[in-house]
């Protein structure tokens, strides 16, 4: 498994509040001939409460859990970070591991496309569209989420462990 890893790092954008200090990681690639067994690694690396199906096709977020995507099957034009956010072109075998609180839309993707989410630990998440209510009622479940005990494609020395824990301070 290669580590072609991407960094992104956004400010609130209107009433998405993205992360306050953790980046989206997009590791590219990191599981190409093997995208059959992405929920088996995520799940060995203690990220659960798994499912299988695409992205909103809104702008959308995880207040109080962190998530991952895992693409099993074709490709996608994802925008992270809000309105005026980034877009990303995602293929199966990449992952995005989106921090609370940050922004994802799936602006368009293949007629295949086939996409695998998880949680740290299992836990429960909620979903927070771009809406003052949302947005106050978030800022302070995005503090309280729990920080992962684990990268869930390469396991406690993962890049999620390297990076998060020197921007969690």
């Amino acid at each position: 498994m290669t580590r072609d890893i991407t960094l992104y790092y956004f400010e609130p954008n209107g009433f998405i509040p993205n992360h306050p200090r953790f980046p989206v990681l997009h590791y590219k690639r990191v599981l190409k001939n093997s995208e059959h067994n992405i929920g088996k690694i995520f799940q060995s690396h203690n990220w659960r409460n798994s499912w299988v199906d695409g992205v909103f096709s809104y702008h959308h977020y995880h207040s109080n859990a962190h998530e991952v995507l895992g693409i099993m099957k074709g490709s996608a034009l994802v925008q992270i970070g809000g309105e005026q956010g980034s877009k990303l072109v995602l293929h199966a075998g990449d992952v995005l591991l989106l921090p609370a609180g940050t922004g994802h839309k799936k602006l368009s993707g293949t007629l295949d496309l086939q996409v695998i989410g998880a949680y740290p630990n299992g836990q429960d998440y909620n979903t927070r569209r771009d809406t003052e209510e949302d947005y106050r009622a978030a800022i302070a479940e995005i503090e309280n989420a729990p920080f992962p005990e684990e990268d869930p494609i390469f396991g406690k020395r993962g890049p999620l462990i390297e990076i998060w824990t020197k921007t969690k301070e």
